[in-house]
């Protein structure tokens, strides 16, 4: 195994780019995608996480509206938190309008972004099938199908008999505990090498005179009654005109700096691979009833993830307890896997809101920017919240797709609740 493959799944493993693109013109690095440069002392913006989100942004800030002047702040290696451990699915089959919104511009995004980056991503769209194993499941993903279709999201219901047809190794068995009535189903969801995709935007921030540092953690801010005049780092204060916040799980530690009160709780998230297999399973299965979801990545490891665990943490490991509930899950709903070993598990840190969706826009000072709250949802939206955070950031307002996903929502009650979608919101 190379380098660059152990890094799909093992976020420790040791740093090595891959080949540069032929004619990439980084001629005074050449053996790196992005440099290593020590920070000015002021930025025009300073995003504060270095991770999908954060570059993404940087990426559309320069691409989009012509701001260069950016500094891109992580406290550890580039892209190295959540971003570096997660199942990497990709989809948009949302129930609210507001959520599908977002998500399906994301998805559009993910449709050209390997010829937007000029980088390999592997963006696989392989389709994804939620399982329904009652009647009620089947009632609310029915209505979940209908709203994707008046939204433009492409959507079907199947019978038991044509969720075996795109996914011949699924139980369907009505013998099982939970038997598989029928499943949505979205064909162009799928998934992509999140490595590349971060190395991807990364190389691209550089080119546009983006500095990204790394091991730089942002200790404090320096204000001036409503506004944030500068951060305080392990490498120095750095000034800066607008800040945004793209810190994922480690979101509430940044706000409390602030004294800002945000309604996010940070909660391990747990997932697994298993070895090497041939390349058995054509899709991506998720189920509610029996908690799993499994998905085949390119090398041929099968990923397994679940929901959150209950408590609140910033654990990065996995856990027996999860790990046991997680492959007993997978191998009822393919007893073809009963003989696969596990290989590797990991943990992220995922920050969750009341319910269950983003908070994404300003915040009281004048020109702080918030990200976070994306639950176990942050990576199928890297490219569409950063194109929807450059907007706000640029404009001092929200673009009209992250406009409901705003902090006022938990004083107004114009939730979006996504916890009440079917289950389908994580």
């Amino acid at each position: 195994m190379t380098t660059v493959d152990a890094l799909a799944t093992d976020p420790g493993a040791a740093y090595a780019p891959p080949p540069r693109t032929p004619g990439a013109d980084l001629p005074e690095h050449p053996d790196f995608l992005w440099r290593n440069p020590d920070p000015k002392p002021s930025y025009d913006v300073v995003i504060v996480g270095g991770g999908g989100h954060g570059l993404a942004t940087a990426h559309y800030l320069a691409k989009n509206h012509g701001i260069t002047n950016v500094a891109v702040l992580e406290k550890g290696w580039l892209a190295g938190g959540n971003m570096a451990r997660n199942t990497t699915l990709i989809r948009s089959n949302y129930l609210w309008d507001e959520s599908a919104g977002i998500y399906e511009h994301s998805l559009k995004l993910w449709e050209g972004l390997e010829e937007d980056l000029g980088y390999p991503i592997l963006f696989s769209q392989r389709g994804v099938l939620n399982l329904a194993h009652t009647l009620q499941d089947v009632r609310d993903s029915v209505r979940r199908v209908e709203a994707n279709r008046l939204n433009g999201v492409d959507a079907e219901w199947l019978e038991p008999d044509e969720v075996r047809k795109v996914c011949p190794i699924v139980n369907t068995s009505a013998e099982i505990r939970y038997p598989v009535l029928g499943a949505t189903y979205q064909p162009r969801a799928g998934i992509a090498k999140h490595d590349y995709v971060a190395w991807g935007f990364a190389r691209r921030c550089d080119e546009a005179g983006v500095d990204i540092i790394q091991n730089c953690e942002v200790t404090g801010f320096v204000t001036d009654g409503n506004k944030v005049t500068g951060v305080r780092t392990t490498r120095g204060d750095i000034a800066c005109g607008q800040v945004a916040l793209t810190a994922a799980g480690s979101t509430s530690t940044l706000t409390d700096q602030l004294g800002l009160p945000v309604p996010v709780q940070s909660h391990p998230l747990q997932a697994l691979v298993s070895e090497l297999l041939e390349p058995v399973h054509p899709t991506i299965v998720m189920s509610n009833a029996v908690h799993v979801y499994v998905s085949q990545a390119h090398k041929g490891e099968l990923v397994m993830g679940a929901g959150v665990d209950s408590y609140n943490g910033y654990g990065q490991r996995g856990a027996f307890h999860i790990i046991e509930r997680q492959m007993a899950a997978a191998v009822e709903l393919f007893p073809v896997f009963a003989r696969a070993h596990l290989l590797r598990t990991w943990g992220g840190i995922v920050d969750v809101t009341a319910d269950a969706s983003p908070i994404v826009g300003k915040t009281p000072f004048d020109n702080v920017y918030l990200n976070c709250g994306w639950g176990t949802g942050g990576f199928k939206a890297t490219p569409g919240v950063g194109w929807c955070l450059a907007h706000t950031i640029a404009h001092d307002e929200a673009h009209p797709l992250n406009a409901p996903f705003t902090l006022e929502r938990f004083v107004t009650g114009r939730l979006v609740d996504e916890h009440g979608a079917a289950g389908v919101a994580h």
